[in-house]
Formats: structure tokens, sequence, C-alpha cells
């Protein structure tokens, strides 16, 4: 008898005392509290604190607040992209594949599942952020969260990610995507 493989679990599969450090270290180059941060990025205080100090595994919602309030790429605080991290959120999960940069912008391109059923909000991205979806399968609602797009597959969504923003699985099918962010350099 087979049993079905464990759902992932909410958070990352990278050392969280790396992201820790991490976070640690762009918040104090800045300047900022951690209560300041905790509290710009909607997060507990505590959460925060056992993000930093590499004792909590944060979900891909609460590393996208934080980074965000930072200014910089969920890539800034994970590993080397060429370990490929995978971050899980409440219904996506998101594998890094690259990171690339040119004159004018940073770009991270991650292959993204979304699992049907509840979807998941996501806070704003930094100003002028993007958002690019491609499905390849399945149907996905995604897109600022008071006025959502819809793409089956074949399809290509876009949005400006600096206000919350949302996915969700249209049906039973989970969606397989590919998601590139585009963070404009200041």
């Amino acid at each position: 008898m087979s049993h079905p493989p464990p759902a992932p679990r909410p958070g990352l599969d990278v050392d969280p005392a790396v992201v820790g450090r991490r976070v640690r270290a762009l918040r104090e180059e800045r300047g900022i509290s951690l209560s300041t941060l905790a509290r710009l990025a909607g997060v507990g205080k505590a959460t925060l604190s056992g993000l930093e100090n590499g004792t909590r595994n944060p979900t891909l919602e609460t590393l996208w607040a934080v980074t965000a309030q930072l200014g910089v790429p969920l890539t800034a605080v994970l590993a080397e992209p060429a370990a490929g991290p995978t971050v899980h959120g409440s219904a996506v999960t998101a594998t890094l594949l690259e990171v690339f940069t040119d004159t004018d912008a940073t770009y991270e391109l991650y292959r993204m599942r979304v699992a049907p059923g509840p979807g998941q909000l996501s806070p704003a991205h930094p100003a002028g952020v993007t958002e690019h979806v491609t499905v390849f399968a399945g149907v996905l609602r995604a897109g600022p969260a008071d006025a959502p797009l819809t793409a089956p597959a074949g399809g290509h969504l876009r949005w400006v990610s600096d206000v919350p923003h949302s996915y969700a699985a249209v049906g039973d099918e989970e969606v397989a995507a590919s998601l590139l962010l585009r963070y404009p350099r200041r």
C-alpha cells in the first residue's frame, strides 16, 4: 500500500541560519531596527527575531514582506542561485532557476506550482516591480488582489506587483507555470 507524499511544509529548503544572517545584515546596513522592520513588513517581532536567529523557517509570504521593506529581491536573502532554493507559501511552491541583471533591472526566474484549493495572498513588492507568469498547465487566477487576471495553459499574465497580489488555481488541477520578477534598479 503506497501513501501519498507528504505535503511540502511552508518555508525554505535552504539553511534558515544563512537566510537569517542575510536578513539581519541587510536590516543593519539600512539602519532599521528589528521592531521597525517587523512593523513595516506586517510580521511579528518574535517571527522576525526567529528568522534572523535562524530558528524559524519562514514562509514565502514572510520573506517577500521582509525583502520588500528592505528594497531587495527575494534572492538577496536566499542561497546562491545554483543551489536552486525552493520556497513554499500557502498555495505557491517556487523554485529559483536563475537570477540575472542588466543595466536597468534584476530578474528572478522561478518554476512555480500553485496547488488547487485556497489561494495565496502575497504582500506588495517595492515600487515598480513587475511579475510575468506563463502558464503551462491548469488555469491560474493571479494579479492585483482587487483585480486578478486569469490565464489558461499557454496563457501569459503581467502586472505591477507593488500592491498586494494573489495566486490561485482555478478548478481542481494544479497550475504549472514560470514566474519572472523584474526589480528595477534604483
